[in-house]
């Protein structure tokens, strides 16, 4: 029996089969107590279950494991962003009574928020490299929920509320690096873009549902009802994530064999996992010479730029210049939302569709989402500002946040195409600059419309245009998809990593050779390797998965 090198449990023959008798007639006992099975078709051990678990299996009947990660993270996405909506609307229901600032004050509490959220992004992406993704993203989410209850009581006094703020930007600025984290482990090559894009729509659905939610309740309720619901809301959601999601596929105790097998080899985990990337053996010179990268953060900037626009302003927007009432302009703002929700994980499986039929190169397919996604809004933001009426401006903003969606599958997903290792490092990078537009907008916009006018609006949407014009130009001649130089681990970082001492097993495609041929998912070989040209995925293991353990596995969304 050898080892497997993803956790001390796990156990393989040397000739080993994927074998095609479900998880719940194993229960993760040894195999060897199954006489019944022949030689070939003894399974891989998984953790022992939970005692929960014995109880109620920690699964979804309806989705693979990693398709279930996707949906809760896009869950926990839902609860951050609408938490954002809870102040903007609140403003404008009570800013002439309990919130009486200045302009000043207004803008340093909305801009609060992003302080927080900016000091942590790189921070964020050591932590998901160092310690469990998916904990970091949970606990995140639970303490931005706590800290969101408390504003309400806090929120007399514009300092208190400002430090309540911060901290809440401070425990969500790890929440985008933790979600590149889970990826680096879940996600095979050819799934990328449809599995984050499902999971990032989570922060525009977030704003579909939060905008009007918060809108109705703060009319018909109290402005304090919406930051107590999002808060239980949160807390709820946290005891489920525990619950259902984990590290790695091999620590799930319940994951089919077939399902962890596509994904171990369609990520190339042929040996032991590397060793997290740490302070000092990050490449950042490079980082700082790579113009792939500085595409990626460009793009974030100028995609950042407008959300945060729209998150914070887009009422305001409308009850300026065309004089809606509070809970009307919660449902028209959250309209363009809406559209780019469903456009989002629609984008992901487009590009992916793209790059297994080697019909487009990865590095084509983010270009031409990213670049067509940026120009279209920004077309459609000058309509915005040019507009006389409120149906006109509702309609143009509707289609350009919706084209926005595509931009997802191209510079929000670039870090897993040019340095998965460091994609969560990266991803706290560029989110990171990303952020001062959050707190670089609200002073700009504030100081541009304190006269409240419509033609102070038109420099607000004329200057978000122009901004998302420079992106497509950045972005368009410098962005990447292929694996970069600096990439992986040098060769003697790497031997070292891969050492075990005289009794090491071999890797585990020598153990598999035999059944199992050598896969090319897109720039990525089995081995972890890359190669330039993409290739269509080899069918052995992706059949398997999808048919292997159970017949509810012919469809990841099932």
């Amino acid at each position: 029996m050898k080892k497997l090198p993803c956790h001390p449990m796990a156990e393989v023959p040397n000739s080993f089969l994927v074998s095609t008798r479900p998880y719940g007639d194993l229960d993760g006992a040894p195999a060897s107590q199954f006489g019944l099975l022949d030689s070939d078709e003894l399974p891989m051990q998984r953790p022992p279950l939970r005692t929960i678990d014995k109880y109620v299996r920690p699964e979804c009947p309806c989705l693979t494991k990693r398709y279930t990660v996707a949906v809760l993270t896009c869950c926990g996405f839902i609860i951050t962003f609408g938490m954002r909506c809870n102040m903007g609307m609140a403003k404008l229901q009570v800013k002439h009574g309990l919130f009486n600032w200045s302009v000043a004050t207004e803008s340093a509490v909305d801009s609060s928020f992003f302080w927080g959220y900016l000091i942590t992004q790189v921070p964020g992406g050591f932590l998901a490299s160092m310690f469990p993704a998916n904990r970091i993203f949970g606990t995140a989410v639970f303490s931005s929920a706590c800290l969101n209850m408390l504003v309400p009581g806090v929120s007399r006094d514009s300092n208190l509320l400002i430090i309540v703020r911060i901290f809440q930007g401070l425990v969500e600025g790890v929440t985008y690096p933790a979600c590149h984290g889970i990826w680096r482990h879940w996600a095979p090559p050819l799934e990328r873009s449809r599995l984050a894009t499902l999971a990032l729509c989570g922060s525009y659905a977030g704003v579909v549902i939060g905008m009007p939610l918060s809108g109705v309740f703060i009319t018909y309720i109290g402005y304090e009802f919406p930051f107590y619901f999002y808060g239980v809301m949160g807390i709820i959601w946290f005891v489920g994530w525990n619950w259902l999601v984990f590290e790695k596929p091999c620590t799930h105790p319940t994951i089919s064999v077939a399902e962890l097998t596509y994904i171990e080899k369609s990520l190339g985990q042929t040996g032991p996992p590397p060793a997290a990337p740490t302070i000092f053996n990050t490449p950042w010179k490079e980082f700082m010479h790579s113009m792939p990268v500085y595409a990626i953060i460009v793009a974030n900037f100028c995609r950042s730029w407008n959300f945060y626009l729209l998150v914070l302003y887009q009422a305001l927007y409308f009850q300026d210049s065309f004089k809606m009432p509070v809970a009307e302009t919660g449902f028209v703002g959250a309209l363009p939302h809406l559209f780019m929700t469903s456009i989002v994980p629609s984008g992901g499986l487009l590009a992916d569709h793209l790059r297994k039929k080697g019909i487009l190169s990865t590095t084509l397919v983010r270009k031409l989402f990213n670049c067509g996604g940026f120009g279209m809004e920004a077309f459609f933001f000058l309509v915005v500002a040019f507009s006389d009426s409120a149906v006109t401006a509702t309609m143009a903003l509707t289609f350009g946040v919706a084209f926005s969606g595509f931009a997802i599958s191209g510079f929000n997903v670039n870090h897993l195409d040019i340095a998965p290792r460091y994609a969560s490092i990266l991803m706290g990078l560029s989110n990171g600059i990303g952020t001062m537009a959050g707190f670089i907008l609200p002073v700009i916009v504030d100081y541009i419309t304190r006269d409240h006018e419509r033609s102070s609006w038109k420099k607000v949407f004329f200057l978000a245009a122009t901004i998302h014009f420079i992106g497509v130009c950045f972005y368009g001649t410098f962005a990447s998809g292929e694996l970069q130089p600096w990439a992986e681990p040098k060769g003697n970082e790497q031997n070292q990593l891969e050492e075990f001492g005289n009794g090491a097993p071999p890797p585990y495609d020598e153990v598999t050779r035999k059944k199992i041929r050598v896969m090319k998912y897109g720039s990525m070989e089995q081995n972890g390797s890359f190669n330039s040209s993409s290739r269509q995925v080899s069918e052995d293991i992706e059949d398997k998965s999808t048919a292997g353990d159970s017949t509810r596995e012919t469809n990841p969304f099932r």
